[in-house]
């Protein structure tokens, strides 16, 4: 039953994506950017389905399985960072997207105030293709994890069974077939991850009953970070816990696969309509897995000594009915091929559009550099040994580190030079990875100092680029 059920649910899914192709233009620009006519509700949807995908589904439940209530700080922290990116970022890059008739994140990027940064687009897309190479890899890992949870399937299976539906989504309707999709599936997710939440509150007697069974694990519940640092006790420790998750949000602005959901809007007065859309849904879906995620430690302690990325699927077994139990796997399995496939979008187009000279025109050659990466994307999954989680951070703190401060200055009005763009984008992905080689991501989030890192890397060179302007204009 629960196999008939995951494989219905999953072909609604995939009849959803592939219908796409109805509306689908043979031109790059509607494979890439949908031709700029996502509705806001659109929009805001397939930005939460992509912005949690199998990160949420298993790389945020384990996390608050092993975390405990501390976990609680990630999630304030990453809406809060998420809403401030989008109240000086988002609507501005849709202006500018327009303003540039470019296609793809790097582009706008390269080119917001007419400028042609040409050596920064092509090391910026070298730097995505590296990362958003590694996140897809995760994505496909957390739908091989589910596979394997509820049905004994290998990985590496499930790995290559994410592959092959993402490459059909790729071709039938590149962008927009991963927005249709998102659509359905953001429904689907919150309703089963309410669901199970809900169900496994009334098996243990209510609310009050399992608070008290979570309060009795020593340490569970506490809100203070687990750290070895003195620094992490007391207020001190939670302030900067949540500050480092507040960067994490943040850094959605540094993003390509997700930016460009805002960018493919159909104008950019629809912009605070699809804000809503997606805070409210974001705030109920990541509350609901966190709730899921605490609840796993009760359900199934043995996999504290085992891979607590298991725990959602494994509870939903646990204590759903089978019809159920196929509705949140096949939802954990579409989401993650929907943010693979817009992150091998995104890598194809750094490929086609951003690396080269010019931007290769072909249909052919742009679909074959999608399949390509799905390819990659797959060996990486099955032979990197990375928790979801893990492998997830890495990548969003590195492209945030990447792209969020210039992103950022150019909504702040700044014109910043190419070489400072340059400079911003090595110093703040240097820092982060620095950050994270001295092992204090675990404490503070790494995206955070490399952030800050390129914000001050323009703030230190355009004071010194005015400085010496200053020191010519007395020599004179």
């Amino acid at each position: 039953m629960v196999l008939t059920s995951f494989v219905t649910f999953l072909g609604l899914f995939l009849l959803v994506g592939l219908s796409s192709a109805r509306r689908s233009r043979p031109t790059r620009r509607d494979y890439y950017l949908a031709s700029q006519d996502i509705s806001p509700f659109a929009a805001g949807l397939s930005a939460v389905a992509t912005n949690n995908s199998g990160y949420m589904f298993i790389g945020v439940i384990g996390y608050t399985y092993v975390t405990g209530l501390a976990a609680l700080w990630l999630m304030v922290g990453w809406i809060v960072g998420d809403i401030v990116a989008s109240l000086f970022i988002h609507r501005r890059l849709r202006d500018a997207t327009g303003a540039t008739h470019e296609t793809t994140f790097l582009a706008v990027l390269s080119g917001w105030y007419g400028n042609n940064f040409g050596l920064f687009r092509r090391i910026a897309a070298l730097v995505t293709i590296i990362f958003l190479g590694a996140y897809a890899a995760a994505q496909m890992d957390a739908g091989g994890k589910a596979l394997h949870a509820m049905f004994g399937w290998s990985d590496e299976a499930g790995a290559v069974a994410v592959g092959i539906i993402v490459i059909a989504y790729c071709l039938a309707g590149g962008i927009r077939a991963s927005i249709w999709t998102d659509v359905a599936q953001a429904s689907v997710m919150l309703v089963a991850m309410a669901v199970l939440l809900l169900t496994a509150i009334d098996d243990m007697g209510g609310r009050s009953a399992a608070w008290a069974a979570l309060d009795a694990i020593p340490g569970y519940m506490d809100l203070a970070p687990p750290a070895d640092n003195l620094l992490a006790s007391g207020g001190i420790g939670v302030g900067l816990f949540a500050l480092g998750w507040l960067f994490a949000g943040f850094s959605v602005a540094g993003q390509p696969h997700i930016m460009v959901r805002f960018m493919a809007l159909d104008s950019a007065t629809h912009m605070p309509a699809a804000r809503i859309v997606y805070y409210v849904f974001f705030t109920l879906f990541y509350a609901s897995a966190t709730g899921v995620g605490l609840l796993s430690r009760i359900y199934l302690p043995e996999l504290e000594s085992l891979d607590p990325e298991l725990a959602l699927p494994r509870m939903a077994d646990q204590l759903l009915a089978p019809v159920w139990v196929g509705l949140i796997l096949a939802g954990i399995f579409a989401a993650t091929m929907s943010t693979a496939d817009s992150l091998v979008l995104s890598c194809s187009s750094a490929l086609t559009n951003d690396l080269p000279a010019r931007p290769v025109q072909s249909m052919v050659a742009t679909k074959g550099a999608t399949v390509l990466f799905t390819v990659f994307a797959v060996v990486l999954a099955i032979t990197d040994q990375q928790s979801v989680f893990d492998l997830v951070i890495l990548a969003w703190s590195c492209l945030a580190s990447a792209f969020a401060p210039l992103a950022l200055i150019y909504a702040l009005r700044g014109k910043p030079s190419e070489f400072q763009a340059l400079l911003m984008m090595i110093m703040g992905v240097g820092t982060a990875l620095w950050w994270r080689h001295q092992g204090w991501h675990d404490f503070i989030y790494e995206g955070m100092p490399g952030i800050l890192a390129g914000l001050a890397t323009y703030v230190l060179t355009q004071g010194a680029w005015r400085g010496a302007e200053r020191a010519a204009r007395s020599r004179t």
